[in-house]
């Protein structure tokens, strides 16, 4: 076993979208001193690389990945059936997209990678070639760690000064039914997350917690976290200070979970042209929780 810190998780998302080029191009902004790997198929992240500054470095182990680090971006291969087509999803990869993301949690429950990142997945993909029962990345995270884990989903901008993170209490729901699934149970609830989270993985001893009304008129100022009502309440704010440079955390889940606060891009997939602002934001931010929360080798 090598020294250094614990590597992160890199779960490679829908091959169809830009996950592989973000992360090479996070490997090619970053110093390695952070060291992380990316399970996705190696000839998925070959054809992406090819032309770049950065090549695809196969381990066979995440223990290999900080080593590998200095050669380019290190790859847990997990063969999918057929090469990538950017634009379009393919169903028979979809079982594979799902494994990867199952593959990458159990590194981390089993204390060989410290914290997990998600890249982007297309839901309706999963949905009609795996038969994906869940609505998203953090129910299925729920579902993996078991023991009646209750994730809350914070996005947050560290870069602003201060930083600003906001937690929608409804998320992926129509506004005229957000009314009818707030309650003072779930903005209770979600607030306790909330607090917890900011004490364990943001280091924040004694929290400030504001939270928005469902009416106008509702405001605060000085606060460490903002609880929100439903989705658009807390995204607006935090995507026009930060549009680049947001990162989705979970909360709530015995594990580190990060993401790219962004979805798969599949009209600019292949193009050389994605901006991994977002995931280097998440994979670093990932390691600061991890070292919050004690997480070492």
């Amino acid at each position: 076993m090598s020294g250094g810190p614990l590597p992160i998780a890199v779960s490679g998302g829908e091959p169809a979208g830009i996950g592989v080029e973000i992360a090479l191009k996070a490997r090619a902004a970053m110093d390695g001193a952070l060291p992380f790997f990316v399970i996705a198929d190696l000839g998925h992240v070959e054809a992406a690389a090819r032309g770049g500054p950065v090549a695809p470095v196969r381990i066979a182990l995440p223990d290999d990945a900080a080593a590998a680090m200095a050669h380019g971006l290190p790859v847990l291969h997990l063969p999918f059936p057929g090469p990538a087509t950017p634009g379009r999803p393919q169903p028979a990869q979809a079982g594979a997209v799902v494994e990867a993301i199952a593959r990458a949690v159990a590194e981390v429950q089993a204390g060989r990678a410290a914290a997990l990142c998600t890249l982007p997945i297309h839901k309706a993909a999963l949905k009609s070639g795996a038969g994906f029962a869940f609505p998203g990345h953090t129910e299925y995270l729920a579902h993996l760690a078991g023991g009646g884990a209750h994730p809350v989903m914070m996005l947050a901008a560290e870069a602003l000064d201060p930083p600003l993170r906001v937690v929608p209490a409804t998320v992926h729901v129509p506004l005229s039914a957000v009314p009818g699934l707030v309650s003072p149970a779930l903005i209770e609830e979600t607030i306790r997350i909330t607090h917890a989270g900011l004490v364990r993985d943001f280091g924040i001893p004694r929290p400030r917690i504001a939270v928005a009304g469902l009416n106008p008129h509702a405001g605060e100022s000085g606060h460490d976290a903002v609880v929100a009502m439903y989705h658009d309440q807390a995204l607006i704010p935090l995507k026009t200070l930060d549009f680049a440079g947001g990162v989705n955390v979970t909360l709530g889940l015995p594990l580190v979970r990060t993401s790219p606060d962004h979805g798969t891009a599949l009209d600019i997939a292949g193009r050389g042209v994605a901006d991994a602002s977002s995931l280097v934001a998440a994979l670093r931010l990932a390691a600061r929780m991890a070292a919050a929360r004690g997480v070492a080798r």
